[in-house]
């Protein structure tokens, strides 16, 4: 899945896969020495000299961890293009019921598989590369005491994961100070909240509700979030690129109504620790 996701996205690219420098990949659905990133490295016929990260088991949070970590390689790198892939299958978390388990009617259908990816860099040529987004800042903060709130181990029946039902109620409690931080940090704690665009990780509908009721969103903020939920189900870290897929088709049908708006806005996720990964981006197809 990875492969095809990233083949797709280097042809919509326009350039050569021999131009891609830097790889991350991204999953929480294996465990294996060499990783995934070097078969799908090995895949798309990369340079040996491709420069690899692995991220593995940061769960929902990890397509936009990989943007953090594709931003500062490409900014560290210059002329560097670096393509994050995502790759999930969710599928496999998934138990019978047992005695000490119960079915969980919830979690299957909640979730689902799937891969996505990118491509990041700096300094875009402006005759043969049209980026669509600036990563303006990112932070990452983790809560205290939450450890266990999303657990996932490997064990003997393969991937185990547990989400406790505090995580909706824990990320109201907290969304809006990590925004004023990480807006504050941007240099653009002025914005008006429903004044921005949000690609916000579609954890489940009670967490997309709560941030909603929260930080006072107009219904249509959240709405591409909604989509790929919809859509897609929770596909763990490929979730974000589907987002951000949908927020950039919905604003271009209203950006001739409402210039100005959507220009700047928040990608955000939440995963395990619980840890909170945000980024700042400008929209550049406005």
């Amino acid at each position: 899945m990875a492969v095809e996701a990233s083949r797709s996205c280097i042809k919509n690219w326009g350039q050569s896969v021999s131009d891609i420098t830097h790889l991350v990949y991204v999953s929480s659905s294996e465990a294996r020495l060499p990783g995934g990133d070097l078969f799908l490295a090995k895949g798309l016929g990369l340079s040996p000299e491709t420069h690899r990260v692995l991220i593995y088991f940061v769960g929902c949070s990890g397509g936009v961890a990989g943007l953090r970590v594709a931003k500062d390689i490409a900014e560290n790198n210059p002329g560097s293009r670096v393509l994050l892939a995502t790759s999930e299958t969710t599928i496999i978390g998934f138990k019978p019921p047992s005695k000490d388990r119960p079915y969980d009617l919830v979690g299957v259908a909640l979730f689902g598989d799937g891969a996505g990816a990118m491509i990041i860099g700096s300094d875009p040529d402006p005759i043969s590369e049209k980026p669509l987004f600036e990563l303006h800042t990112a932070i990452q903060n983790f809560l205290p005491y939450t450890e266990k709130i999303i657990d996932g181990k490997l064990t003997e029946a393969g991937i185990y994961f547990t989400l406790s039902r505090e995580l909706p109620q824990i990320i109201e409690d907290n969304v809006e100070s990590f925004c004023k931080k990480l807006l504050g940090k941007a240099g653009l704690a002025h914005k008006d909240y429903n004044q921005m665009f949000w690609a916000v990780h579609p954890g489940g509908p009670a967490i997309l509700n709560r941030m909603e009721k929260r930080l006072n969103l107009s219904p249509e903020k959240l709405s591409p979030s909604r989509r790929a939920l919809m859509d897609y189900g929770n596909a763990s870290s490929n979730s974000i690129v589907y987002v951000l897929e949908y927020m950039l088709e919905e604003s271009r049908k209203v950006r001739n109504m409402n210039e100005g708006e959507n220009e700047w806005g928040l990608i955000l996720a939440f995963g395990p620790g619980v840890t909170f990964e945000g980024i700042v981006a400008r929209n550049l197809d406005v």
